[in-house]
């Protein structure tokens, strides 16, 4: 280790550029994370944050709330199936509203009040107690969605509804999302489309009876209710269309820079190895066992990383602080996070093989030649 140190200490220009290096690759590693992290979040945070366990689908919707709508045999045939132990009718979709002055989209969820997909982060003020009363997303609250400002549905006799309390992380589809009772959702619809005859829910949730677990759940009701599609919370959010799209299209991107962190670790510390190969030929004729030239080997990969991981995290927490980021709710997931670094800890080690392979193959007889030639 202490070889390892001394190097590093007469080149410090060197090491220090490579660990800047690392640390740019590892921040934009965790930024686009956590950037992937705030999209989901904003995606599918409405249902994420809602007290129904299981919710059923119609089957055609293809996991799509907005496509999903349940026919009233559908919804008392869920009630049924065994293992259920509560249900309750969930509507959504997207409106014209004014709020703060101006027409923007709202997105209503209407739920029976005191029962299941309730919002379940409440930061301030109160669930809806009755009609016309709602829950906003707190991301929305300075773009006229805060506790006491009222929301106009457009259309005709649209509600007015006046915000009462404020859930974190409770958007859907990236839009300003309202917690409504199911009564308001109904006329909101009726607002929008007055020829309605019926207004059918989205989505039933479900909560399961003791000692049953969700899977068990939405696997009675797939087989005994025709034309549903039941899926637990967790189904619901990694299965959501858009969510799906979003994380396909963040991994290509993401791998991109797994791959790259590989190659320049892997290329610098070969071509240094090259590059110190009399002095490495020289400790090895002098008695240096192999195991301790790898050791400092790896012992330098490990510094360099250990400061490249300090700079991006450094960077990306002050990137997270400065960086507008346009209503997202971007954090870092410590999992995630911690999980990347040690991957990429690991792929550093593996891009050091190549080093480890060039020193394995000195030989101290060639202290008497040129040794550069033996690397080659």
């Amino acid at each position: 280790m202490w070889l390892a140190r001394k190097e590093i200490a007469r080149a410090k220009g060197r090491f220090v550029l490579l660990s800047a290096a690392v640390g740019l690759l590892i921040f934009l590693i965790l930024f686009q994370q956590a950037l992937l992290n705030g999209l989901i979040t904003d995606f599918v945070g409405a249902v994420k944050n809602q007290n129904a366990e299981v919710l059923v689908f119609n089957e055609q919707a293809r996991k799509n709330v907005e496509g999903s709508f349940l026919t009233p045999d559908q919804t008392a045939a869920i009630a049924t199936v065994d293992g259920v132990a509560d249900t309750g009718l969930i509507g959504e979709s997207t409106f014209t509203a004014i709020a703060g002055g101006t027409d923007t989209d709202a997105v209503l969820f209407g739920y029976e009040l005191d029962g299941l997909g309730e919002p379940t982060t409440l930061t301030e003020g109160r669930l809806p107690l009755g009609p016309n009363e709602a829950v906003a997303s707190a991301a929305d609250a300075d773009d006229g969605f805060d506790i006491g400002d009222q929301i106009e549905i457009v259309g005709t006799d649209g509600p007015v509804i006046t915000v009462v309390g404020l859930g974190r992380e409770l958007r859907w589809s990236v839009s300003a999302t309202l917690f409504v009772s199911y009564d308001t959702f109904e006329a909101a619809q009726r607002a929008v489309n007055p020829d309605a005859s019926v207004v059918l829910p989205s989505l039933v949730g479900v909560e399961p009876e003791a000692g049953v677990d969700a899977a068990t759940v939405t696997e009675r009701i797939n087989a005994s209710v025709v034309g549903t599609e039941a899926l637990t919370r967790q189904q619901a959010i990694d299965e959501n269309p858009g969510v799906t799209g979003t994380r396909q299209s963040f991994q290509i991107i993401l791998a991109l820079g797994f791959i790259v962190v590989l190659i320049v670790v892997g290329f610098f510390f070969l071509i240094l190895t090259v590059q110190k190969a009399r002095p490495l030929t020289l400790l090895r004729a002098i008695g240096s066992p192999q195991s301790f030239l790898v050791k400092n080997t790896l012992a330098q990969i490990a510094l360099v990383w250990g400061l490249g991981v300090l700079i991006g995290l450094g960077l990306t927490f002050f990137a997270l602080a400065v960086i507008p980021s346009g209503g997202l709710s971007v954090s870092v997931e410590p999992t995630a996070a911690a999980g990347s670094i040690a991957a990429l800890f690991v792929l550093s080690m593996i891009a050091g093989l190549a080093s480890v392979r060039r020193v394995l193959r000195i030989d101290p007889i060639d202290a008497t030649v040129d040794a550069s030639r033996s690397l080659q």
